[in-house]
């Protein structure tokens, strides 16, 4: 569905297809923009593991840290890519569980072996030589909010429909407006839920950006 496929539908189930309308094209444009990123972080629906622009991080010698791209919210798997010789996984983990197990770390002269999320960068832990990258797959937003008429949401055309809901839920959720109705708000927002699932807290986003290391694994001394 195109984006005036949507306002056409939303226009329908919330009753506003008369002018003067209740809510503008770009009013709506912007809640159906907000419910497919909703969509994306309670489904974990755009997979990326191609785009160079999202998924290659060029290393530099002397600098340990790196911003992610910004559609990216949730890594999956890091890769070190050195010069020369063969990528190898990275184990995602925290501070303090470095400052545990290695307190050393940030002094550490070794080739990658560790990574650290922050909530927009990525901290590398290891010696860093020129040429070398990281390679991810994660789960993303979308790269672009739907504007023109002609703009279709990334997501795939199944879902496309349920974005309505989230659209329905601002709408009517707005409290100084003619057709402000919280309970139409709220089963809106319930529909939204049933189909796309929760959205995650800011504890749990904060649990899925590191990797338990096995309790065997070497320590390099």
């Amino acid at each position: 569905m195109t984006l005036e496929d949507l306002i056409g539908r939303f226009r329908v189930l919330a009753n506003d297809r008369q002018e003067p309308f209740f809510w503008t094209n770009e009013e709506i444009a912007g809640w159906l923009s907000d419910a497919q990123a909703q969509a994306c972080i309670r489904g974990r629906l755009l997979r990326e593991d191609a785009n160079p622009l999202v998924c290659l991080i060029t290393l530099a010698p002397g600098q340990h840290t790196y911003l992610l791209h910004k559609a990216v919210y949730e890594l999956i798997d890091v890769r070190y890519v050195p010069l020369t010789g063969r990528p190898r996984a990275l184990c995602r983990v925290t501070r303090e569980w470095l400052d545990n197990e290695q307190p050393d770390w940030r002094e550490d002269e070794y080739e990658p072996r560790y990574v650290i999320q922050d909530e927009r960068s990525i901290r590398v832990v290891g010696k860093i030589n020129t040429g070398d990258a990281i390679r991810i797959e994660c789960y993303r937003l979308p790269m672009k909010a739907l504007e023109s008429d002609a703009d279709k949401p990334e997501i795939h055309e199944a879902h496309h429909v349920h974005l309505i809901q989230w659209a329905l839920k601002v709408a009517f959720s707005v409290v100084d407006a003619d057709a402000f109705d919280p309970q139409r708000s709220e089963k809106a927002e319930a529909e939204f839920t049933r189909y796309f699932g929760p959205l995650p807290d800011a504890d749990l986003r904060r649990e899925t950006r590191w990797d338990a290391p096995h309790h065997n694994m070497a320590v390099l001394p």
